[in-house]
């Protein structure tokens, strides 16, 4: 089945189901939660009995009232916790996990935040969509992997990490790939970029890292990893494309945004036969073809080596203590 015709029929045809599972006693931390999918993932992790939810958000204020907007959906007091977190600054990531350092236990990490813009901006050392959707995902999550495994011990659990892509990563095979060179600094070329792509881009990268980090340390590892796509939803992420995503909202049927979570929910408990996949609806999913093409494999090898140097320049060991 082709991309389009596969994501029409999974936005018509599919509903992703209703989370039950339990996260009791549990620590989830969620992303971008004040709003949209990281709002409403928040609100089932809170529901299913999870001990703690830490909202991280750019915006405290903002995710004051997420709190207080899931306090009275659920009626449950003394769950949720806002901790400021902004991915375009590594000092705020390592801030953020210095402090997560003194949590009791953390189960969960949904790295749900993003960015989708057509505007080319810098942040830190790369293109903003560049360092928000990929670097500071994963320095966020290679940061907290040393807590993560200290639960799995400690408590005899399975943690997770559930990295969000989309189906979108079927759109792009990174045509930056071809030019000699880095390709992080190929992709920081603003007279180059194509800013239709980035965001495509990103979320392969995101699933490219993910299968990567599988392959160097193997499927028992003690933390599950996974790569998300939540479908085409009612979300903030177009609001730059204007009338555009009216027309797409339409024809593709959106999601809404709680019906978005629910694969998020999935992934954020997802036990070890799901290590390393792809997953959408619930389920593993279907990968582009180039991702395990010669030049996919070529492609993920560069981009691991490539991030590995980049996280041990911003956090110095940050890769020897995985």
């Amino acid at each position: 089945m082709g991309f389009f015709s596969h994501l029409i029929y999974s936005q018509w045809f599919i509903t992703p189901p209703w989370p039950t599972q339990s996260f009791a006693g549990q620590t989830v931390i969620v992303t971008g939660a004040n709003v949209g999918l990281g709002l409403e993932s928040a609100r089932h992790f809170t529901r299913l009995g999870a001990e703690k939810v830490i909202l991280a958000c750019r915006s405290v204020d903002k995710g004051e009232k997420a709190k207080s907007d899931i306090v009275s959906t659920t009626g449950k007091t003394g769950v949720v916790e806002v901790w400021q977190l902004d991915l375009s600054s590594y000092a705020s990531v390592k801030a953020f996990a210095k402090r997560a350092e003194e949590l009791p236990r953390l189960d969960c990490l949904l790295a749900n935040a993003g960015i989708s813009t057509q505007k080319f901006n810098m942040a830190e050392e790369n293109e903003a969509t560049i360092t928000v959707n990929v670097v500071a995902n994963f320095l966020l999550a290679f940061l907290l992997i040393p807590k993560l495994k200290e639960t799995a011990s400690r408590f005899d659990t399975r943690p997770r990490i559930a990295i969000v892509s989309s189906g979108l990563h079927k759109m792009t095979e990174i045509q930056e790939r071809k030019k000699p060179g880095k390709l992080f600094d190929n992709l920081n070329n603003k007279a180059t970029a194509k800013m239709s792509d980035r965001y495509n881009v990103t979320k392969l990268m995101d699933l490219l890292v993910v299968r990567a980090f599988v392959d160097e340390f193997g499927k028992d590892y003690p933390i599950t990893m996974t790569a998300v796509d939540p479908g085409f939803c009612h979300s903030e992420l177009m609001r730059e494309v204007g009338a555009v995503q009216h027309v797409a909202k339409a024809v593709l049927h959106a999601r809404t945004t709680e019906v978005g979570s629910r694969p998020f929910v999935f992934a954020a408990g997802a036990g070890p036969e799901f290590q390393g996949e792809y997953l959408a609806n619930c389920a593993i999913d279907s990968i582009s073809p180039f991702v395990t093409s010669a030049e996919g494999v070529k492609l993920q090898k560069r981009i691991w080596s490539e991030l590995k140097d980049k996280l041990d320049q911003i956090e110095p060991g940050i890769m020897q203590r995985l």
